[in-house]
């Protein structure tokens, strides 16, 4: 026992010796999350900025009154910043990235939309041109358009002076729909209706009357009523466990370094188990990425505002939890790498797409569905969701368990490896 407590203070102690390594150890990964907490939660940090207003462009080749509905109605829109351009200004600021989206109306468009909407008739087209990196933003877009485009023709349709002249176009010619009789009587039936409602009270009375027939009521579910989504939670969150897992490759380098130099031929001529070489340095990684995660979260507490809404024993759980698995997976990276300097290049690429499918540098919604379900075997992942559970999400202690549980678990699975893959004899 007398060796193990001596190899683990000896990390400890080559560890804080380096001051420049300590404080770019603890400062590093609270600069990045800082970074990207204010990135999604704009200027005011904690959530409540108003979001950033997406940029399209419209192309109004129409200037009908059902293209120029859709506009107004895009305008009035709180989530999209509208400028409308001619078409080959609106092609140029797509492909120089400055607008994610142009909405390209081409001539004929109010008319042969209604048509289609009274008649059945073939609907027209709207032109979208897009960045195709920005794909996210074009899905948004597309939902928006069709909610405005369906607001504008049904308006035209049931209220306006075009929508009146294509109703009693569609009767005149109803007789040359290709319907079976029942259902051509029917639409019929329907058209002299809507006629007869817009001649008995005109285009003034009826503003209005086909519009989206609800609104929408937000809110933003956390772990009580009236308390703020703290985005720099869920991003500590995130680039403290990216940080702890680099932390554990430079335990795996330096064991991978001491075999190079030859140290690690003095350490196996030592009265030291060979358990208890590796235990201790699973026991300095453990304590030193621990605290690193605590530096982290307890720097966002005191600047950021981030609260551990749930379970602080569920917290402490997750932490040990996520720091265990760190260190039990330098020990790995010890136990496969060949030279410190190629298994360092090799294993920092592995984080950074663990990190990334875990959830922590983008949404995972926008990656593809197998990818989704295959993020159930990322460490990371489940690190990442046990954090967000205990702070902002204020869920209770038995939340934190499953997390804790598969992290355990993938430190078991790492140990193990590592014994079977470990090379004692190598200088």
């Amino acid at each position: 026992m007398g060796a193990f407590v001596a190899l683990v203070g000896k990390d400890l102690q080559i560890f804080f010796g380096d001051r420049r390594s300590v404080i770019l150890t603890l400062a590093v990964p609270i600069a990045i999350a800082s970074f990207f907490g204010a990135i999604f939660s704009g200027a005011g940090g904690g959530g409540a900025s108003e979001a950033a207003k997406i940029p399209v462009m419209v192309v109004d080749d129409d200037r009908s009154a059902i293209s120029k509905s859709i506009v107004a109605g895009m305008e009035k829109d709180s989530a999209l910043k509208i400028s409308t351009v001619p078409l080959d200004q609106a092609r140029a600021a797509v492909q120089s990235g400055t607008t994610a989206v142009a909405v390209v109306i081409p001539p004929g468009f109010g008319e042969a939309a209604g048509r289609a909407f009274l008649a059945a008739a073939q609907p027209p087209e709207i032109g979208l041109l897009f960045d195709p990196s920005r794909t996210a933003e074009v899905s948004m877009i597309r939902g928006m358009l069709t909610g405005h485009v369906m607001e504008a023709v049904g308006q035209e349709m049931f209220s306006g002076v075009q929508g009146r002249a294509l109703v009693d176009e569609a009767l005149a010619n109803i007789d040359a729909i290709n319907l079976p009789a029942d259902q051509r009587e029917t639409l019929r039936s329907l058209l002299q209706s809507v006629q007869r409602f817009n001649q008995t009270n005109g285009v003034t009375g009826t503003q209005g009357l086909m519009t989206v027939p609800y609104t929408v009521n937000e809110n933003a579910v956390t772990s009580r009523a009236n308390v703020a989504y703290n985005s720099y939670a869920h991003s500590f969150a995130g680039m403290g466990i990216q940080f702890l897992l680099f932390a554990g490759i430079d335990l795996g380098t330096g064991i991978l370094l001491e075999r190079e130099r030859g140290l690690w031929k003095r350490f196996r001529s030592a009265p030291v188990s060979r358990f208890a070489m590796l235990g201790a340095r699973a026991m300095s990684g453990t304590l030193l990425t621990l605290l690193t995660l605590l530096v982290s979260f307890g720097f966002a507490m005191v600047v950021f505002g981030v609260r551990i809404e749930g379970s602080i024993a569920g917290f402490a759980l997750v932490a040990l939890a996520c720091s265990i698995m760190a260190a039990t997976f330098g020990l790995l990276v010890s136990a496969l790498g060949r030279t410190a300097a190629a298994t360092r290049r090799v294993a920092g690429l592995a984080v950074l797409i663990m990190v990334m499918l875990g959830g922590a540098w983008v949404p995972s919604f926008i990656f593809p569905a197998w990818l989704q379900t295959v993020t159930v075997v990322i460490p990371a992942r489940w690190a990442v969701d046990g954090l967000d559970a205990m702070t902002w999400r204020g869920l209770g202690l038995q939340a934190a368990l499953l997390p804790t549980f598969v992290m355990l678990l993938f430190s078991l699975v790492f140990g193990a490896l590592t014994l079977w893959k470990f090379r004692w004899e190598e200088a």
